[in-house]
């Protein structure tokens, strides 16, 4: 019997040890080996990480004037865990919400912690909110600090200011390429909250303020856009076209004064429009410029003294035949200058002045006019435009391309070669954005004028700046681009629209453009306006009698708002004569 006793004392032992030893295993798991991690849990029931956003930065026009900003909204959250009461918070918040009562009664009652009920709730709407639910002493829902991007201007200026997604980065124009300046950096802080929710700012842990984005300041001046979008919606009504572009730009900087684009859509609206409207055809389009590139052929022979401006060139009376093709002029001329050839925009008489240089030489300038490569402007989306090197050339596009057939440009390209006959030379760099600051209105970043190539003498550009000023003459094909009391420089280009496959031109389809520069003298700006497939009567297409209006009526207005000074005998011509107005 005593031999059993100790028997059974020796398990019961062994057993109590056994046991001990386990329950000390797992205290010692419990309370060290898993210490950090049940530390960690037990945290998250109290701790939350708030994230402080941060307001992205303004856009502003170059006077100061803002022209997209952020709007303060709340983003409603609910935490299931501590709401007691979801059907008096879905009768108080439907209504103030715009939402389905059983919806929203549903969301608040799945107990999960944290619920997004519904984002950019207007500040106002979420105060009130908040005041009823504590004079009700109903608990569980939050409202976090978000903001939207607004634009003021609605579709003004919306080519060149793009807009914003939903996580708040740029998708196109200024808001994507200066969205590494305009975004700023969110913050964040830890805060420990009791069992009812409530934040114990006593216990309120580590936390990094948000950095506001940088504001970016602009070349353009509303002022001046307004007016341009203004006469381009009245060419839109009138010529009802495929599209149309205007850009003004400084030529001694390079700097946009105003870009616009149509078709347009409203910043504010997106979702609303066609990925086609939101195109900055500025920069994205690539078109044959037509008479407008006779600049570059008539600029390069003169730069490289192949002739003079009085030089004579048979134009062969209307009709050459060149390398089994015709070359057709509107009017049947003989023997042109220089200077008539560009007045007159003979196509036949630019073809013999390419022909003087040769294919290589021809194509070398085309280059150092910039056309073939990206301008540099601060916009996404450029494209290079097309330029084939001699080798690819056919053999009659040395007798095209001098008239801007055969050559793909974007319509900047074709002002930043117009802004070099303009300044003395200078092909420069096109610059959108004037300058960066800090929410302190500190300068980070500024961009100064660049040039990048002289293209031609200063002696060859006042040549061909007088010679513009005889295109806009009764003589001329420009004479609707006159402006009272002024005298205007610029060429007109009517240019047939390519069928895509590259298998010919339409019949009745045309780009009409004109691109002029005020004072010719000493010029304020640089304007192109191209107006893409007008509908007009018959023989009504041309530049001439297309745009060139249209740059006058904005040349005349930008010319008060800019408080340029007339001079009464400073003038090109009487409007009244058009008849030469055919290209």
């Amino acid at each position: 019997m005593m031999a059993k006793a100790k028997v059974r004392m020796l398990l019961a032992c062994f057993g109590l040890s056994v046991f001990f030893t386990i329950f000390s295993y797992r205290l010692i798991y419990l309370q060290v080996l898993k210490h950090d991690e049940y530390t960690a849990l037990a945290a998250e029931k109290h701790l939350e990480k708030t994230t402080i956003y941060s307001n992205r930065g303004e856009i502003r026009d170059v006077n100061g004037e803002v022209v997209a900003a952020n709007q303060p909204i709340k983003t409603v959250i609910a935490d299931g865990t501590v709401i007691t009461n979801p059907g008096a918070l879905a009768d108080l918040m439907a209504a103030p919400l715009e939402m389905d009562r059983a919806k929203l009664l549903e969301m608040l009652s799945t107990g999960k912690p944290y619920i997004v009920i519904k984002k950019q709730v207007p500040e106002s709407v979420a105060n009130d909110l908040a005041s009823k639910m504590n004079g009700k002493t109903l608990r569980g829902v939050y409202f976090e600090q978000d903001s939207s991007r607004i634009y003021p201007n609605g579709t003004m200026l919306c080519h060149v200011l793009g807009f914003v997604d939903h996580t708040h980065h740029g998708v196109r124009g200024i808001e994507k390429s200066m969205d590494n300046y305009l975004s700023g950096y969110d913050g964040f802080r830890y805060t420990e909250h009791d069992r009812t929710g409530k934040e114990i700012e006593f216990y309120r842990g580590q936390e990094r303020p948000a950095r506001a984005g940088c504001n970016v300041r602009l070349t353009v001046d509303l002022g001046l856009q307004n007016i341009v979008e203004t006469e381009l919606s009245a060419a839109v009504k009138q010529f009802r076209p495929a599209s149309a572009i205007v850009i003004l730009m400084k030529p001694q900087t390079g700097e946009i004064l105003a870009l616009a684009n149509w078709p347009n859509y409203d910043l504010n609206a997106v979702g609303d429009y066609k990925e086609d409207d939101m195109k900055d055809r500025a920069i994205e389009d690539m078109v044959e410029p037509g008479s407008i590139f006779k600049i570059v052929t008539a600029s390069a022979a003169l730069n490289e003294r192949a002739v003079r401006m009085d030089t004579m060139i048979f134009c062969e009376n209307g009709h050459f035949n060149f390398a089994g093709k015709v070359l057709k002029d509107h009017h049947g001329y003989g023997d042109l200058s220089v200077m008539d050839i560009l007045m007159k925009s003979s196509n036949i008489g630019a073809a013999k002045l390419a022909m003087l240089l040769g294919e290589q030489k021809f194509y070398d300038y085309i280059r150092s006019f910039g056309f073939g490569e990206r301008t540099g402007i601060a916009l996404p989306g450029e494209i290079n435009g097309l330029v084939h090197p001699p080798h690819l050339w056919s053999k009659i596009s040395i007798s095209r391309i001098p008239m801007g057939q055969g050559v793909g440009v974007t319509p900047l390209q074709t002002v930043a070669a117009m802004s070099a006959v303009a300044n003395g030379g200078h092909l420069m760099m096109p610059q959108i954005v004037h300058e960066i600051t800090d929410e302190h209105n500190t300068a980070v970043a500024s961009f100064p004028p660049v040039e990048i190539r002289q293209v031609m003498s200063a002696e060859v550009s006042k040549e061909m700046r007088d010679a513009l000023k005889r295109v806009v003459s009764k003589e001329g094909t420009a004479v609707l681009a006159a402006v009272a009391g002024f005298t205007v420089a610029g060429k007109t280009g009517t240019a047939q629209i390519p069928i895509p496959g590259g298998v010919g031109y339409y019949d009745n389809k045309y780009v009409a453009s004109f691109e002029g520069f005020m004072p010719a003298d000493n010029p304020a700006f640089v304007a192109l306006v191209m107006i893409n497939d007008p509908k007009t009567g018959p023989e009504q297409y041309y530049g001439g009698l297309v745009a060139a209006p249209v740059f006058s009526r904005i040349a005349e207005k930008a010319a008060r708002y800019l408080n340029l000074e007339p001079h009464p005998d400073d003038t090109n011509t009487n409007k009244m004569i058009y008849t030469n107005a055919r290209d």
